[in-house]
């Protein structure tokens, strides 16, 4: 029998259930448009999570780390050579914390064509001070133009640009937390109280707000010149040297191959960030398994409804087998209604996924962990909607095809028989 009529037929027999048949379509649609909606968002919000860390981690950190020297003077003694020399309380080896060779080694580094940036950090202990009291602090030197262009900057920073501190030698951007206790606002200028005994005053251009309390009632960055100044070190003092590539997975390599080169201390952004991978995995795996979920469960919807179709239509299954209509053809007759149900149902629920994402989009959310995020985080990637469309399609296909092998094998006389 020709395709035209078996569509034909189909269609009349969802069309006489219009009320079965717009609950088997609505199970798709909720099926395919919460799972969008739940893919969309929940990954938009792992982005988030993932931008906190990755946005702020260089690839590959350059330091230098302070520690006993591994080669003691008695292990050069000829008198104790060959023992086993047990050391107590090994001090560390009086040096600075800079990098050596910083200058020369980012010049290099920056025309390596794995690399998108290098830009340099200062690290200098502090005291903010306000009369009498003192509170403990970290002064960052940076880059600020590079910082911003390597690791988004800007997303921290409350009443300010990263500009407005490139541009002003003596400016600060304050911590969030430590503006709170001394009661300062931009514009303002704070008191601090180096290491060495010196004084500084900056003025405040802005505020870092990261969203950890204790980081922001403690850190404030300043630009690389003052931080060197605030630790009474020359141009060459350079604590940490952040590295951006063009491809991450390539940060082992690049860790490991400039450590041998420069035998400097270097380690990379998934060994210094172990569990944060292995959360953001645990997430996406939740978050597919919980969406593939409900899109199975209203393929099961759809296959008790085409089932007890089928037992509605024994007489009509018999008439069709009767006047020359094979098994082929009546189990074609019963996937086309399923497959009927899957495109409306599917294209319904891509509509309904599309403009509940864009609802929560516009969805006011403030965090104290990204300031410039103002509304919920939502991914609108193509591919979850190609997803969805072929799982739904799949799933009505198999819903449908079950009870159609079923209808398929009925025999005619039996039924008429049975009548």
């Amino acid at each position: 029998m020709s395709n035209g009529v078996l569509i034909q037929i189909a269609k009349t027999h969802l069309l006489t259930r219009k009320k079965q048949s717009a609950i088997a379509s609505l199970g798709v649609t909720f099926g395919i448009g919460t799972f969008i909606v739940l893919v969309s968002f929940m990954t938009g919000l792992n982005g988030l999570l993932d931008g906190l860390i990755l946005n702020r981690t260089p690839h590959v950190r350059i330091y230098n780390e302070v520690k006993p020297n591994p080669v003691q003077p008695i292990e050069k003694s000829e008198r104790f050579k060959g023992s086993v020399n047990m050391i107590h309380s090994i001090k560390p080896k009086q040096e600075l914390s800079s990098v050596r060779n910083s200058l020369p080694m980012m010049a290099v580094l920056k025309k390596n064509p794995l690399i998108k940036g290098v830009t340099p950090q200062v690290s200098a202990r502090i005291f903010y001070q306000s009369g009498s009291v003192l509170l403990n602090g970290n002064a960052i030197g940076i880059d600020v133009l590079e910082e911003d262009r390597l690791f988004n900057f800007k997303q921290y920073i409350v009443g300010a640009n990263p500009s407005d501190l490139a541009n002003n030698e003596n400016g600060i951007v304050l911590g969030i937390g430590v503006a709170k206790k001394l009661s300062l606002n931009i514009g303002d200028r704070v008191q601090m109280l180096s290491s060495t005994g010196a004084t500084f005053r900056l003025k405040i251009v802005g505020f870092f707000q990261s969203g950890l309390a204790d980081l922001d009632k403690m850190q404030s960055y300043v630009n690389v010149k003052m931080a060197q100044r605030i630790a009474g070190q020359g141009n060459n003092f350079i604590t940490d040297i952040s590295v951006k590539l063009y491809d991450i997975e390539k940060a082992k390599y690049m860790s490991d191959q400039i450590a041998n080169t420069y035998g400097v201390n270097a380690i990379d952004i998934k060994t210094a960030n172990a569990q944060f991978e292995t959360g953001t995995s645990i997430r996406n795996i939740i978050t597919y398994a919980v969406s593939i979920t409900l899109l199975i469960v209203a393929g099961f919807g759809i296959y008790n409804i085409l089932n007890m179709v089928i037992y509605e239509k024994m007489n009509d299954i018999a008439i069709l087998k009767a006047t020359g209509f094979s098994g082929s053809d009546v189990k074609k007759i019963f996937i086309y209604q399923a497959m009927f149900i899957g495109i409306v149902g599917g294209l319904l629920g891509l509509l309904l996924g599309g403009v509940m994402s864009y609802a929560i989009s516009k969805a006011p959310f403030e965090t104290e962990a990204i300031p410039t995020v103002k509304t919920f985080p939502v991914n609108f990637d193509p591919l979850f909607y190609l997803i969805g469309s072929v799982f739904a399609l799949i799933t009505t296909f198999f819903a449908g095809y079950l009870p159609a092998k079923k209808a398929s094998k009925i025999d005619p006389v039996d039924i008429i028989r049975g009548q």
